[in-house]
């Protein structure tokens, strides 16, 4: 009985399978890519065709010059794209039928990333490749405490491509949901939301919405405060919220809602919650009073 010759035929499989992963790999996390500019070092590889395979430079035009093609546009594109653009080159110059092409970028023209807003050590941070994002904030120092979670990505070479990172509290989504930074990036670390206590309070002061949720209630807020002191006049509690049409006062239920009879309210980035004195002087003060005075207010990140 004579013996498959299937030696050959399976290396051949196991390359064309690889080429498809790739070339779906490439696919799917396009969204993800760097797109490629002038500068930028890529070797393209051709299968089966090891003497078209080279590695070149991307001209101040967005072209690179290929064997045996000529000038190709790739600036603007993910590397995926730039395979099929070649693909279609290949074609139109009758070169092969059915070519499969890779590209991926050995070089970028742009190595470092910038990091700005509220990290401990803001800058411009030296990068050769993609790394994650957690990455480059441990080189910035960390977020600082005022810091808003909700970070944003510019990508480089693309302005409009804007990618939203939520950098949570709890250690496994942060290291799951982690996403890539590319050199050329610019990070984002915005500042928190600011609510404010102030009036006959234990800590009068702002305070960040710096947590997972971002957000904080009335009885919270004032727990950070440290509670009304006895002095307090709590029946007279009131919101300060700024609007489109200026300052609003909204009376607080303050009591009803420490006994559970009525729900806490949740506060808004810039809310001011006040606690009059029992001195009659400090119950006259009007809303824009006191909104203009929690503008000298402490800041506490920590309660």
């Amino acid at each position: 009985m004579t013996k498959p010759a299937c030696g050959g035929l399976t290396v051949k499989l196991l390359k064309v399978l690889l080429i498809s992963i790739v070339t779906a790999a490439a696919c799917f996390g396009q969204t993800e890519s760097l797109l490629i500019g002038p500068g930028d070092g890529l070797r393209v590889e051709v299968f089966d065709t090891p003497e078209m395979s080279q590695e070149v430079r991307v001209t101040d035009v967005g072209e690179i010059p290929l064997l045996f093609i000529g000038n190709v546009k790739v600036a603007g594109l993910t590397p995926g794209e730039a395979a099929r653009a070649i693909e279609v080159t290949l074609k139109s110059k009758k070169l092969m039928t059915r070519p499969q092409v890779t590209v991926s970028v050995e070089e970028y023209a742009t190595q470092q990333v910038s990091v700005i807003g509220q990290v401990r050590n803001p800058g411009v941070f030296p990068i050769t490749a993609p790394v994650p994002v957690i990455n480059i904030l441990s080189n910035a120092g960390g977020l600082t405490d005022a810091a808003d979670r909700n970070i944003t990505i510019q990508r480089h070479g693309d302005p409009g491509q804007i990618v939203k990172y939520f950098f949570s509290n709890n250690s496994d989504d942060a290291l799951q949901k982690s996403v890539m930074v590319y050199p050329g990036d610019i990070i984002v670390v915005p500042k928190a939301g600011i609510v404010y206590v102030l009036g006959d309070v234990g800590r009068p002061g702002g305070y960040a919405m710096s947590d997972n949720d971002a957000q904080i209630t009335v009885l919270e807020a004032l727990a950070n405060a440290g509670g009304t002191n006895k002095t307090a006049i709590v029946s007279k509690a009131k919101l300060v919220r700024k609007t489109a049409n200026g300052t609003t006062e909204i009376p607080i239920a303050l009591g009803p809602i420490e006994k559970g009879k009525q729900p806490d309210i949740a506060l808004r980035a810039s809310d001011v919650l006040f606690i009059p004195f029992s001195y009659m002087k400090n119950l006259a003060l009007n809303g824009s009073q006191i909104a203009a005075s929690a503008a000298s207010a402490v800041i506490y990140t920590h309660p």
